[in-house]
């Protein structure tokens, strides 16, 4: 319950910042928010702490806390926060509203790499699960996954035509909460161009790597082929 209530905080917070209900670019001090969301001082301080971790707000010692205007002017595309890495959860619509097209859906052996990624055995199987997520009806990712069948063996079209993510938090109560990724760009190829509306000339951005579950076991092995329009990250350095 205390990490709902701090998460709710944050997120009321984040949309009134981007709202620009903070004229002044200064966030009231933890006393009148704590007055103001009826919740602890402590709730507070932990939802502060991880927007100022995310670079969206900067504390100044004896001034107060103040909104970093850069972080406004360059939003990244996808804000990982809260207990879920996936892409629905995770995605900056700023407004449009997303969905999921699927392309294919199999039961595969896992490869060699495969079996060493995910820790599977010679004769596991795992889904492939090929998907196309558009805003507004309009491409901007390619999402191709693996996912051991033995950890969800009742996933279905219905499931993964929405977050499957989401589904593994309701129905199996566990969350993915860590990832391993790495981020590149790559020249377009066909099924990209096709797809994602991009010209020969065009790159793409691609995101790949490993999701575990909280409690260590690899979920998902996941190959992102993104919009160059939407490859747009930030991150706050501390040193």
């Amino acid at each position: 319950m205390a990490d709902l209530v701090y998460q709710q905080v944050m997120t009321d917070l984040k949309k009134r910042i981007m709202a620009n209900e903070f004229v002044d670019k200064k966030l009231p001090d933890e006393r009148s928010l704590s007055d103001q969301y009826q919740v602890s001082r402590s709730s507070i301080k932990r939802a502060l702490n991880v927007l100022a971790n995310q670079g969206l707000i900067f504390k100044k010692r004896g001034s107060g806390t103040f909104i970093n205007p850069l972080y406004l002017k360059n939003q990244s595309s996808f804000q990982y926060e809260g207990t879920n890495l996936g892409i629905t959860d995770s995605l900056n619509t700023e407004g449009a509203k997303p969905s999921i097209q699927l392309l294919d859906f199999q039961v595969i052996p896992a490869s060699q790499e495969l079996q060493q990624d995910l820790f599977l055995a010679p004769d596991e199987f795992v889904y492939e699960i090929k998907r196309l997520r558009l805003l507004d009806d309009q491409p901007f990712m390619i999402e191709t996954g693996y996912i051991p069948i033995k950890l969800v063996p009742e996933l279905n079209r219905e499931v993964i035509s929405g977050s499957i993510f989401n589904y593994v938090q309701e129905t199996k109560h566990a969350a993915v909460t860590k990832s391993f990724l790495s981020i590149a760009v790559d020249a377009s190829n066909e099924t990209d161009q096709n797809l994602l509306h991009l010209k020969a000339t065009e790159p793409v951005g691609v995101m790949s790597g490993i999701f575990f579950l909280d409690d260590g076991t690899p979920f998902e092995v996941s190959n992102m082929r993104i919009h160059y329009q939407y490859m747009k990250y930030t991150t706050f350095v501390r040193v």
